[in-house]
């Protein structure tokens, strides 16, 4: 039997049940078509970091604002999705002052509660923090945990009338006189969905999402490892106080912390290597800020594909293993309507950050509202996640969608 919707969403990620979510709550009909789980790309195999937008002033303000005004709204919506820790810029030895001191007036120009601490204060936060640190910012950094943030959002789509297919690979995107009309589904769903307007919302995946349409989504996706030790009470999140490079970010668990990442261009985002070598590098790069982590018992690791938009990162000009503006200080996101390359009522949104999924819902959302000719307002920031205030609850939403993923599989309270 065909599936009948107004609008078809592929790709159950963090953007993709936001966008359902979104829609859903505008009174907009939706069907979500994830390949795997919920959570089974990007989003649940990241560091989880909830960013304050610290990390990128002073390169990039506007995707600073960004961040610290969504993690804001997180803070507010998410419930035990999300963990409030602040988190640390550490000035190492090696490290330029004035990088230090550039990030600190770029915070405060930008409204990012940014405060300087003595080592001494650093040093009782954080006992087992480098003795050599030099100085120390503290920020509203936060944690992540992708799985319930999925999971919630899915569940309040639902809530709202729509419809998650999981483990409901697209094998075919339909374009009839140059519309998109529907997809076909594999797996265990194996059906047709017939829909007025679909959103490419794969991740990694867009652009094999794209080719089904006859169009072109060029990605330029990168590995990253994370490595899980064991440290409890880490405390705040640690960033390394320096230009973007491998191994400068320690996000913290209940009883573990949560070491990365590396950046590596792959030509597949399913098939590409896991090299021991950057396991070492997180755990000796991390440890020069958590001189414990080298010995810390390493309990998983796992690896994620960045959903990096070919043209910016070429504008970037970044390459692997680059630090600062060769690695990319900071990547916004890019909403694609395909109707230029004439595919009408088709769109993609690449790129981003988990951090603003809910903010590139809302745009793709704006789109599609005016493509279908909806005039209604998005709620999605004001109104709060379900089941969030019970993490039982939350994660039982977990196991109905199936969205268990590495990043956070440690703090699920579900077997």
């Amino acid at each position: 039997m065909t599936i009948q919707t107004e609008v078809l969403v592929i790709g159950g990620g963090a953007t993709g049940v936001g966008i359902a979510r979104d829609l859903a709550m505008r009174g907009v009909d939706v069907v979500v078509a994830e390949r795997g789980g919920l959570a089974s790309g990007t989003s649940g195999r990241s560091h989880g970091l909830l960013h304050s937008g610290a990390r990128y002033a002073p390169d990039d303000e506007l995707g600073a604002e960004e961040c610290i005004r969504e993690n804001e709204i997180l803070r507010d919506i998410a419930g035990h999705c999300v963990r409030d820790t602040g988190g640390f810029f550490v000035q190492l030895p090696e490290d330029d002052p004035e990088f230090f001191e550039e990030k600190l007036a770029a915070c405060e120009r930008i409204g990012i509660d940014a405060e300087v601490l003595d080592t001494e204060t650093a040093q009782a936060e954080v006992p087992g923090l480098a003795p050599d640190a030099e100085r120390v910012m503290k920020v509203p950094d936060g944690v992540i945990y992708p799985s319930r943030l999925v999971a919630a959002n899915a569940k309040s789509a639902a809530d709202h009338g729509a419809e998650i297919l999981v483990h409901a690979p697209v094998t075919d995107v339909h374009v009839e006189d140059g519309q998109a009309t529907g997809a076909t589904l594999g797996g265990d769903v194996d059906d047709t969905v017939e829909a007025e307007y679909v959103v490419n919302a794969a991740g990694t995946w867009a652009g094999q999402c794209a080719d089904l349409a006859g169009v072109e989504v060029a990605m330029r996706p990168t590995k990253g490892v994370m490595v899980s030790v064991d440290y409890p009470g880490l405390g705040p999140v640690l960033n390394r106080c320096r230009p973007p490079a491998d191994g400068d970010i320690v996000v913290p668990h209940e009883t573990q912390a949560v070491l990365g990442t590396t950046s590596i261009e792959v030509d597949d985002p399913d098939e590409f290597d896991e090299e021991h070598w950057e396991i070492q590098k997180m755990v000796e790069e991390c440890a020069k800020m958590l001189p414990d982590a080298a010995t810390s018992e390493i309990l998983r690791t796992w690896w994620g594909v960045r959903p990096l938009y070919a043209p910016d990162e070429a504008e970037r000009e970044t390459m692997d293993g680059g630090e600062g503006d060769a690695r990319g200080i900071s990547r916004g996101f890019f909403l694609l309507d395909h109707e230029r390359e004439g595919v009408e009522n088709f769109a993609s949104i690449v790129g981003g950050k988990l951090t603003t999924y809910r903010m590139m819902a809302e745009a793709t959302t704006d789109h599609v509202c005016e493509a279908l000719d909806v005039d209604e307002p998005c709620r999605t920031a004001e109104e709060r996640l379900p089941g969030v205030d019970d993490e039982r609850e939350v994660d039982s939403f977990v196991t109905e969608y199936d969205a268990r993923s590495p990043t956070d599989e440690d703090v699920l309270t579900a077997d």
